[in-house]
């Protein structure tokens, strides 16, 4: 199982905040490495969210209930953040339930770990910024995304911009996550073919 190297963490986070090696050193020393199972729930419905995790091997999602149906609203595949994001800031529970799609590792900070870091200099206000802009920015494309985009036009830019969803994921999440039916489904992939 690897090991967090600050590097690596530098890696990750440097699309959405640039900073030097010395900022990830400190944040590498805070991180745990955990393993989930296939399907185990990593947070679970109406819990605290008690990490911000990198997912260094897998994929995981989160789910909300509705009706009597889960309604996938966010895929993570190798080196993305996710965490429930909302109950991690206020430390209360939400309706969104953390599930390992496939064998997992992931990095994960806790809250405390990370508040110990803000605490101890500058350096972990940096490192409390490059999460905020990385969580922020990737959900901000997604709502822009289900909100602009035809279903026909979300399921050409997932296989575009990540195709081994299909290969890694079932149909039945795939749908969900992208909002519409597995007959919708169908009839789109007849089109395009």
């Amino acid at each position: 199982m690897e090991q967090p190297t600050p590097q690596k963490i530098k890696e990750i986070f440097d699309p959405f905040y640039k900073a030097d090696i010395s900022l990830w050193t400190a944040f590498a020393s805070y991180v745990q490495v955990r393993a989930f199972a296939k399907n185990e729930i990593v947070k679970d419905y109406h819990k605290t969210e008690k990490y911000i995790n990198i997912l260094m091997v897998g994929s995981t999602a989160h789910f909300v209930g509705v009706a009597d149906k889960e309604v996938c609203i966010n895929l993570y595949y190798e080196n993305q953040l996710f965490s429930d994001y909302l109950s991690f800031l206020t430390q209360a529970p939400t309706a969104i339930k953390t599930q390992a799609l496939e064998d997992s590792v992931v990095w994960s900070i806790s809250h405390q770990a990370l508040h110990e870091l803000y605490a101890r200099s500058s350096t972990g206000l940096f490192i409390g910024k490059a999460i905020s802009d990385a969580m922020f920015i990737r959900k901000q494309y997604e709502q822009i995304n289900l909100l602009t985009l035809s279903p026909t036009e979300r399921y050409l830019k997932l296989i575009k911009e990540r195709p081994e969803v299909f290969q890694r994921t079932s149909l039945k999440i795939i749908c969900s996550y992208l909002g519409i039916t597995a007959e919708s489904l169908s009839r789109i992939r007849k089109k395009i073919v």
